[in-house]
């Protein structure tokens, strides 16, 4: 079994769409109003936005993306004008994070975990 994609809800996709490639995401279905769908820039996966005319209560959704060159891609991104709730800070769980929202109020996260992402010293055999 393997991922395919995860799908968020969104008020207007009118607003999601450019917020989610200036994150880097590739626009590779766009079926207006109600649905969009990216490519994620590295592996297979992909990530899509859906309407809908109420959203989750908070804390709601939570997204992660993997990113290798986190850091850097978050200073970009703040360049770019994407504002971040959290900047990139070590966890106790041995990864990095930084933390936004999207304009929904999904929240997501962007981390690097490296050898720990699915190896961590507490992981079960």
């Amino acid at each position: 079994m393997n991922l395919n994609q995860i799908t968020v809800p969104s008020l207007d996709l009118e607003i999601s769409i450019p917020f989610y490639e200036t994150l880097g995401l590739r626009l590779i279905v766009r079926s207006m109003p109600d649905y969009a769908r990216f490519e994620c820039p590295d592996g297979n996966s992909t990530f899509s936005i859906h309407k809908t005319d109420t959203l989750p209560e908070q804390p709601g959704i939570f997204v992660y993306f993997e990113c290798k060159d986190l850091d850097q891609h978050v200073s970009e991104l703040i360049d770019r004008g994407i504002e971040f709730q959290e900047l990139p800070n070590d966890k106790r769980w041995l990864w990095r994070e930084a933390r936004l929202k999207d304009p929904d109020g999904n929240q997501l996260i962007l981390f690097w975990g490296g050898a720990n992402r699915k190896n961590p010293p507490w992981r079960i055999n």
